[in-house]
Formats: C-alpha cells, sequence, structure tokens
C-alpha cells in the first residue's frame, strides 16, 4: 500500500505541475463535452501524465478522460484506480485556484488510499484509510524529495460540531434539498454556516476541521469523490448514499453518484 500511495502522491504533483504550466497561458483553449461540461487541454495532459505513473502498477485505471470500459469488463476487477485529472474545470478557467488533481485505490468497491492536490495552492492531501491517519502539506518546492514529503506532512484531524455547525455547500446555486437538510439542522437547535469551495476541496475542510457535513444533492461522478472518501474516512468521516444509508461503493456499473453526505461518526 505504501508504494501505490507514493505512486499516487508522485503522479498528482507531475499533473498538477503540467496544469499550472496551461494554467499560467492566457488562453485556455475551452472545449465542451457532449454532456456541455468544460474540457480544457490541460485535462488531458494531466491525464496522459497520471496514466504513465498508474498503468505500471498493472492495476486498471477509471478516469474521467480514459475511454470507459464496459460494466461487463469491469465488474470482475478486486481492485482499480480512479481518478480525476482535473476536477473543478470551472474552477480552473475561472481562475480562482480551487481545484484539484484526484487519485484514489479502491479495492473491493471501497477506497483504500486517496490523494488530492490542488497545485495552485500548491496543497496536498492524502491517506491511507488502513492507517486511519490524514495528512496536509503545502509545498514550496514541487521538486521536493518525495520522503521529505511524507516525513513534513502534518496529521489533520476533524473536528465535532457542537451548537454551531458549518455545512460544505454552495452560497449562490443552492439546491432545495440542501436547504431542507439545513432547515432540518436549525429545527435541531444548531447554528448553521455555509462554507463553499470548489472541486474535492470541499472533502478537505472536513477532513482538517474547518467544517462538520457535506450534504450533496447535485450530480457527481466516481472521480469526484472516491479521493475524498479516503481522505475523510480516514479520520472518521463515512460517506453514505441519501436514499439508503450505506457507504459509497465505487466501480459500480452506474459511475454516475446518487445523492449522498458526509458525516463524522468518529
Amino acid at each position: 500500500m505504501k508504494n501505490h500511495l507514493r505512486t499516487a502522491i508522485e503522479a498528482s504533483i507531475a499533473a498538477g505541475r503540467e496544469i499550472m504550466k496551461i494554467y499560467e497561458q492566457k488562453d485556455l483553449q475551452v472545449e465542451l463535452k457532449e454532456d456541455d461540461s468544460p474540457l480544457t487541454i490541460a485535462d488531458r495532459r494531466a491525464n496522459d501524465i497520471i496514466n504513465e505513473f498508474l498503468i505500471p502498477s498493472g492495476i486498471p485505471v477509471i478516469s474521467e478522460e480514459n475511454i470507459q470500459l464496459s460494466f461487463e469488463e469491469r465488474k470482475s476487477w478486486q481492485r482499480c484506480w480512479i481518478v480525476d485529472p482535473l476536477d473543478g474545470t470551472k474552477e480552473f478557467i475561472k481562475r480562482n485556484g480551487e481545484f484539484t488533481v484526484n487519485i484514489a485505490l479502491v479495492f473491493e468497491g471501497y477506497p483504500v488510499l486517496g490523494v488530492i492536490y490542488a497545485p495552485a495552492l500548491k496543497s496536498l492531501y492524502f491517506a491511507d484509510v488502513s492507517e486511519s491517519k490524514a495528512y496536509q502539506i503545502t509545498l514550496e518546492n514541487e521538486d521536493l524529495d518525495l520522503d521529505l514529503i511524507l516525513t513534513n506532512s502534518t496529521q489533520i484531524f476533524p473536528q465535532q460540531a457542537g451548537s454551531e455547525i458549518k455545512v460544505v455547500g454552495s452560497r449562490s446555486h443552492m439546491s432545495q434539498a440542501t436547504l431542507d437538510f439545513i432547515e432540518k439542522l436549525k429545527e435541531e437547535g444548531k447554528e448553521v454556516e455555509i462554507l463553499s469551495k470548489g472541486s474535492s476541496l470541499k472533502f478537505c475542510l472536513l477532513a482538517e476541521g474547518a467544517a462538520h457535513v457535506y450534504p450533496r444533492f447535485g450530480p457527481t461522478m466516481e472521480w469526484d469523490t472516491a479521493a475524498g472518501q479516503a481522505i475523510c474516512e480516514a479520520v472518521g468521516f463515512t460517506c453514505r448514499w441519501a436514499a439508503s444509508g450505506e457507504r459509497i461503493t465505487y466501480n459500480r456499473e452506474n459511475l454516475k453518484n446518487d445523492h449522498f453526505s458526509v458525516v463524522y461518526e468518529g
């Protein structure tokens, strides 16, 4: 597992370095996919770099920018990588810095390690779920030796909610389901503060104790959440489907996520 975590960290930093080369250009060359979501050359180049790191592991890769294989071809996989080479492409285009590289390793449906790197912020998060620990480091130098990164990273901890609860969400585009969720908290006597963040950094807010709960009632895909789930579950959160209450699993027949919530369970 240690070697896989090292590989994922190296891949995320290398991809982030390439993303920033394009981010600093004036023309970002934005295209639209079939679902009207944006795509840039940074998505493609980051994906190519990550594949170069992960494919030699012999573990199959599910990536937003790879050709998606049928479930018949995937269903027997015991392990797989799940990758979003550039999560938060809209944030990338807006140039607000809140975009990430997401890499997770999944074993029998559940994330066992996760890496999230925000290259514009130079902020790296990672976790091995089996160790029940997650870490963060701000990289002053992306060429820093990997052993130094692992040694100098700081363990992060969640914070249990008291009378005030910080909810990760959107200030400007709040769904009715999210509003209902917040109203229920208020009925329970909670003071609610909404925190807004782009991409998988929402999960990082929880893991480092800056927020308490993340209800998601909008569309996401497996690669949007797998790495964040690993980091959050390593520190005591559980990511559950809103409808069934079951833990979120991966490499499903339908890679689109249903509504879910991330709640601290200790």
